[in-house]
This record gives C-alpha cells, structure tokens and sequence, in this order.
C-alpha cells in the first residue's frame, strides 16, 4: 500500500527554499500565519533572479505571492501588506493554466479554515473529571482545550451533579 506522506514529491528538491503545491498532501489544506510580506530578489528555478513579493510564514517555508494570492489576502484582510503581519491564511493545492501547460499551484482559500481542538481520549477525560471535582481544573478549561462529543459533555456534566449532591448529602 502507498504512502503518500512517506515519499518525496520531485519538486521538493528543485525549489526547497519556498512553499509549493507539492508540500500539501493530496486533498490537504494548510492554515499558516503570516510573518511579514515584502519585495525581494529571488532564485526562480531556471536561475535567474527576478524581484517578488514573499510572505514569510512562521513555522513554514516562504510563499512567493503571485497576483492570485496577493488579492486573494487583500480580500481577506485589506490591500496594505503590512496590515497581514499575524494574519492566518488557508492554502490549497489547485491546478492552473500556465505557460502553456496546467500545472500544480498553491492557492489561498477565501476564508480561514478553523482550527479543530483535538479529541480528548477516555481515560484523559476521566483524569480531568476527577481533577474537575477535586477542585484542581475547571470545565472551562477542559472545553476550551478539546473538542468534547455530546456524550462527553454529558460525563462531565453528570460527574459534577453527582459530586455537588455528594457534597450538600453529606
């Protein structure tokens, strides 16, 4: 069975200095913050030097603007590039007519994908129950830092009614 996550898209290795489709797996969005935007001279792949707007991404490679995507980020958060600085932007992997052929090219989704929390496993949601009724955590931060299914919030809710009617039984 293939991986695709484990094999190495031949385009890593031609412009490793930039973000590009190929990093994105098959039917995968990336949602990044932008850094910082400005002119510079970069190396395209057949050496030349050119002058291009750059979004510097934290935590990932650069991302060459091209006209596409710099009014895709203008229509999200304004056209002036120093206003995008801490901006969170959603990118896809479309393809595109260019020079005469369709290639692989990295698109700007026209509204942020939010950010899921993640699940909390059984017996986590157990620990943080009784962390919950011993007075040590709080239900606030326990939802604000997973994502809890309605049977979930049901143990918890009924965990705490039980611990509170313990408490005025006694």
């Amino acid at each position: 069975m293939d991986n695709q996550q484990s094999k190495t898209h031949w385009k890593r290795l031609i412009n490793p200095d930039y973000i590009g489709a190929y990093a994105l797996n098959p039917d995968e969005d990336l949602t990044v913050t932008i850094d910082y935007v400005q002119r510079e001279q970069i190396v395209g792949t057949d050496g030349k030097k050119e002058e291009a707007t750059v979004a510097h991404l934290k935590g990932h490679k650069p991302l060459i603007l091209n006209v596409t995507n710099s009014k895709s980020i203008a229509k999200l958060y304004g056209p002036y590039i120093e206003e995008w600085a801490g901006k969170e932007i959603t990118l896809y992997a479309s393809m595109t007519k260019a020079f005469g052929d369709v290639v692989e090219c990295l698109r700007i989704r026209p509204s942020v994908a939010k950010k899921r929390k993640p699940a909390i496993a059984p017996d986590r949601l157990k620990k943080a129950i009784a962390s919950i009724v011993a007075g040590q955590f709080t239900t606030e931060r326990l939802r604000a830092q997973f994502e809890l299914t309605p049977e979930q919030n049901k143990q918890v809710n009924d965990a705490i009614k039980e611990a509170v009617e313990g408490k005025e039984n006694a």
